[in-house]
């Protein structure tokens, strides 16, 4: 099995971004075995000494010593890149202004774009390295006219196409994603055959900067946010009860409302400028209509004005049938689902798939909702 992988007549450098994990263990191997000349790179995005009583899940010291036990078995160079106050001012600062405006962020999208893509391109530049590679599963193909595609990872339940969409032609013409052909499972025995003392470790979960996925204890710690009470609001405007922090909710939550009711409620809407959570039934979760912008097109330097495809607003959601209507920048589009969909949420991603290639996508601006009424009240 070749993995996907041309072998390679004369060695190229190439640079592995490294985790400390077993994806980024077997793709730095992959490499190597495909004549490439692997340099090992970890970038320290958050420091250890932040939360000093936890093992952080990124970057921690742990993490570090496997990637350099990895390196060390394979006989390549290792380096260790400090990218954690630029972290800091880009993408925790993000994270938290997001909240604060009452939107829900996906921090990374960005942290690939700007760190694990961006950072890690220039550093490679610096070592005289051609490509760089990490252990995502997704796939880059090219196009009968040239350009870079992105695809989906063979292996759906790993997939992490939809992380990716913001990558440039520039950015993906560098890249090499050795494990888009290949499943979780292969990828294991690949590093137990191989005898990687990561060939056992537990993927990381959600995102890996907050600890303990307590969001509202992060953005305490880390965000300056104060517990500030606001009204609870039905659709007609009527005050239910009080929070402490829109920052601590999202779009479809139901914990934490302390709300009694006939009937479950859910956060429907968030008015920042009112600091203010609107609340409703389940069923009012659902909605067709959405508006997104800074997009970023892969299959087409643009796509038609209007076209058709499958549309993802979560990681975990799955595609569905959706016409898109370009506005005239091109840059920012209206979005309607064929079915409403639970959830739409600002500042998420919205990415359209034709089949396994990713079209392009957006960043959630506005839902057109049942409750838009409340906000002019």
């Amino acid at each position: 099995m070749d993995f996907g992988l041309e072998m390679l007549d004369q060695k190229k450098k190439i640079v592995v971004g490294l985790s400390g994990g077993v994806d980024s263990a077997v793709a730095a191997l992959l490499l190597q075995k495909a004549g490439f000349d692997v340099i090992g790179v970890m970038l320290k995005l958050w420091s250890p000494e932040a939360e000093p009583q936890r093992e952080n899940r990124c970057c921690g010291l742990q993490a570090v010593e496997d990637a350099r036990k990895i390196c060390s078995m394979l006989d390549i160079p290792f380096y260790l890149l400090d990218q954690s106050e630029a972290f800091l001012k880009k993408i925790v600062s993000y994270f938290v202004t997001d909240y604060k405006n009452g939107r829900t962020p996906n921090p990374c999208v960005y942290c690939n774009d700007s760190f694990k893509f961006g950072a890690l391109i220039k550093y490679a530049e610096m070592l005289g390295a051609e490509f760089v590679a990490t252990g995502h599963y997704a796939r880059i193909q090219t196009s009968g006219d040239k350009r870079f595609l992105l695809l989906r990872g063979l292996d759906l339940a790993k997939d992490q196409s939809y992380f990716l969409f913001n990558l440039t032609q520039e950015k993906l013409s560098k890249i090499k994603f050795p494990l888009g052909e290949l499943t979780k499972a292969e990828v294991r025995k690949i590093a137990s055959d191989a005898r990687l003392l990561v060939a056992n470790k537990a993927d990381s979960v959600e995102i890996c900067f907050v600890n303990t996925n307590n969001y509202g204890h992060f953005l305490k710690l880390f965000g300056g946010v104060q517990e500030h009470k606001g009204e609870i609001v039905d659709e007609q405007g009527n005050v239910l009860g009080f929070h402490n922090g829109i920052e601590f909710y999202t779009i479809g939550q139901r914990k934490g409302l302390r709300v009694a009711w006939r009937e479950p409620l859910y956060v429907i809407g968030i008015d920042p400028d009112k600091n203010r959570l609107i609340v409703g039934p389940a069923s009012r979760l659902y909605n067709k209509e959405f508006y997104i912008d800074n997009c970023n097109w892969i299959e087409y330097e643009k796509p038609k004005r209007i076209f058709e495809a499958m549309a993802r607003i979560r990681y975990k959601h799955q595609a569905v049938p959706a016409r898109i209507e370009l506005m005239d920048d091109g840059y920012s589009a209206k979005v309607n689902f064929l079915e409403p969909q639970r959830a739409i949420t600002p500042g998420q991603a919205c990415v359209f798939y034709e089949n396994d290639i990713v079209i392009g996508g957006g960043w959630i601006r506005e839902v057109v909702s049942h409750c838009a009424a409340v906000y002019a009240t």
